[in-house]
């Protein structure tokens, strides 16, 4: 495993937004998305940045809206976090590039890719449970859009700021590799959990969970079932030990359309930048290269 290496803030406006980003490389440009956790930032990523940087990839991860460092938005929809993605390429002055999702922005990621083709080369995610089919048990869904675990964990921090040992059982929750949990990874993620990142995750939580949910009606077509319909290149990668039982409801995917370029990381759980650090740079670099 790498050592997360420091890399140094930018920012530009977008939307009117004070927007932070980091950046390594040069050459086919890929845009890194986290997720919607407590605590989540651009610096989930910034061990793949540098690597991917290194490896002739123009590496760009950024805060979304009311995370880590980038101002706060009113509008908590989905709707506008995927115009804001494309206005961050606006800002930044691409016309196309490749897109990263992991956890709850894989949805943003194919949504972008299917409405605006033109401006997506490539989509790759990283253990996005919304994009899996539901399994059933005993007539009940389980592990549909609300993955139960991370949700009890989160309902209880939404009442109070975590203390630091409350971040770090959060990621204790996320990653199969706790030793990764160094002093200097606790105590980033902790900033991006406190003050106004953690009123921003209380607002967003009463909005009703990542993006403020869907206030436009269910969708006709699950977006599981439009991976298909994709027609840039797309590449999946869960961890076998992540939540909700995402091993199986994967599998289930794969089985239903074979023709997805599905694969599952060994000793692996929800951050799958962090616990597969190594299958992610090493299957990235030539996907997002052809």
């Amino acid at each position: 495993m790498n050592i997360a290496v420091r890399t140094a803030d930018r920012f530009v406006t977008v939307d009117g937004l004070n927007t932070r980003y980091i950046e390594e490389g040069s050459g086919i440009p890929a845009i890194m998305l986290h997720g919607s956790s407590l605590g989540s930032s651009a610096d989930v990523f910034r061990r793949n940045v540098h690597a991917l940087g290194a490896q002739g990839i123009r590496a760009i991860a950024f805060d979304l809206p009311g995370f880590g460092k980038t101002d706060a938005s009113e509008d908590l929809s989905g709707g506008y976090r995927k115009k804001f993605i494309l206005k961050f390429m606006d800002a930044l002055g691409l016309k196309q590039a490749a897109l990263i999702g992991h956890s709850s922005s894989g949805n943003p990621a194919v949504s972008i890719a299917l409405e605006n083709p033109d401006r997506v080369t490539s989509v790759l995610i990283l253990g996005t449970g919304s994009l899996l089919p539901p399994l059933e048990a005993g007539g009940t869904k389980v592990g549909g859009r609300e993955e139960a675990a991370q949700a009890r964990l989160e309902d209880r921090m939404v009442k109070k700021e975590p203390s630091l040992d409350d971040t770090r059982a959060l990621l204790e929750a996320n990653l199969f590799h706790h030793e990764l949990i160094t002093d200097e990874e606790l105590n980033l993620r902790h900033q991006s959990s406190i003050g106004r990142c953690f009123q921003e995750f209380v607002r967003r939580h009463a909005a009703g969970g990542e993006g403020g949910g869907n206030k436009g009606g269910k969708a006709a077509v699950p977006l599981w079932q439009r991976l298909v319909e994709m027609k840039q290149p797309l590449l999946l990668i869960y961890g076998r030990n992540d939540r909700a039982r995402a091993e199986e409801r994967a599998t289930l995917l794969k089985q239903r359309y074979p023709q997805l370029d599905l694969h599952f990381a060994e000793g692996c759980k929800h951050l799958v930048p962090w616990d597969a650090e190594e299958m992610f740079h090493r299957m990235a670099v030539p996907f997002l290269k052809a």
